[in-house]
């Protein structure tokens, strides 16, 4: 296993090098716009802003909108689900809303979500709250459906009641997929964060050093946060796919994933 993991990852470091060194021959060559700049300048960039105390502001702007809307949309959508996912009636009454709202793209809504929410911080977090609630709530609802009817029966044999049941196996059944819910909401907290940043840039973040960079005309450092944001991205997405191999093993193991 730890060689087919180094394998994949010297798989996909090699990607990435080829990828760059492509950008840079096609820059090079003056098949993109002047305006363009060098892969290796847009390196050079991303390398040196970390240096820059109103960088790492901004960054820690965004991070901490995405962490506390990200914490919001589990306190609800989850509980929510489970609610929806073990009360037929109201799933069956709630279910046309849920499927009006949910398609809905976030970004549409951001004029609205400034102009109730005048702070950016607070605009972006009611945005993130938002879209990041529809794949918890779902996964949660998913999973329920998943739960094992025997073991409810079981433990209602011995006596307990709906909401004992639905703590000792619907929830802990259903958890392996709220925790693929967290997982997808955790991709798009940044989107969302950073496209919030760049139509209102007022209160700082990664989208509004973005702006500035672009007013500037330095196009290295507007491609820098570029980078610098897939690598926040990235970074979050594997931490937490191992952490939810780490904690759901058994769920793993029992569903043929675990290689």
């Amino acid at each position: 296993m730890t060689g087919g993991r180094l394998e994949r990852g010297l798989l996909g470091a090699a990607g990435v090098v080829g990828f760059l060194a492509i950008a840079e021959l096609v820059g090079r060559a003056g098949l993109v716009p002047d305006v363009m700049p060098y892969m290796s300048e847009v390196l050079a960039a991303a390398a040196l802003l970390p240096m820059e105390e109103q960088f790492r502001a901004d960054v820690l702007a965004t991070l901490a909108a995405c962490l506390s809307g990200l914490a919001i949309a589990i306190a609800v959508a989850v509980p929510a689900g489970l609610l929806l996912g073990t009360v037929p009636f109201l799933e069956r009454s709630t279910r046309p809303l849920v499927e009006f709202l949910r398609p809905i793209p976030s970004v549409s809504l951001i004029p609205l979500a400034v102009f109730v929410f005048p702070d950016s911080h607070d605009a972006k977090t009611a945005l993130v709250v938002y879209t990041c609630s529809w794949p918890l709530l779902i996964n949660t609802m998913y999973g329920l459906s998943d739960v094992d009817p025997l073991a409810k029966d079981t433990l209602r044999s011995f006596g307990f009641g709906p909401l004992a049941v639905v703590l000792r196996v619907s929830l802990p059944s259903a958890a392996p997929f709220i925790a693929t819910g967290v997982r997808i909401a955790v991709s798009v907290t940044l989107i969302v964060a950073v496209s919030v940043e760049l139509l209102a840039p007022g209160g700082g973040g990664m989208g509004a050093f973005q702006s500035l960079a672009g007013s500037a005309n330095r196009a290295d450092r507007v491609f820098a946060v570029v980078v610098w944001a897939g690598l926040i991205g990235l970074a979050a997405n594997v931490l937490f796919t191992a952490a939810e191999r780490r904690v759901f093993r058994w769920h793993q193991a029992r569903t043929g994933d675990a290689a």
